[in-house]
């Protein structure tokens, strides 16, 4: 075999292991009750868990939490110039079925952070308590 056909093998390979990926984020996402189109963003985030969101609902939301087979909370960014500028939102922050609000993380990020690096609020409402949040992902 040729340089070039084992190149075009390895593209063959990299582009089914992309697509089982795809479909298996897919079920996870759909077994979860998350929003069709959702696709797992970061892995596992100290204190948080993994990041979920249909990308064309970034960069403000809803960006969900998912710590194994269950999501851990709900969240939304929103930049500091909207906040000034007096923008409102409604009905932004609802738990999926299920699922009840334990309580609401409020965090300033003057640099923003990567993805979202304008100074804005990450938003998080979490289904579960702060104690077992801040233990994922040591």
């Amino acid at each position: 075999m040729k340089k070039r056909d084992f190149f075009v093998l390895g593209v063959v390979a990299l582009g089914l292991l992309v697509g089982v990926l795809a479909q298996q984020a897919g079920e996870k996402a759909k077994r979860l009750g998350l929003p069709e189109g959702t696709v797992q963003l970061t892995p596992c985030v100290p204190g948080m868990g993994e990041h979920w969101a249909k990308p064309s609902d970034l960069p403000f939301g809803p960006i969900y939490g998912v710590m194994g087979e269950k999501v851990v909370f709900v969240e939304i960014m929103v930049s500091q110039a909207d906040f000034a500028a007096g923008k409102s939102w409604t009905e932004v922050l609802r738990p999926l079925k299920g699922y009840a609000i334990d309580h609401v993380d409020i965090e300033f990020l003057p640099k923003g952070h990567e993805g979202y690096e304008v100074p804005h609020y990450d938003i998080h409402a979490y289904f579960v308590s702060h104690t077992d949040h801040t233990r994922y992902c040591p």
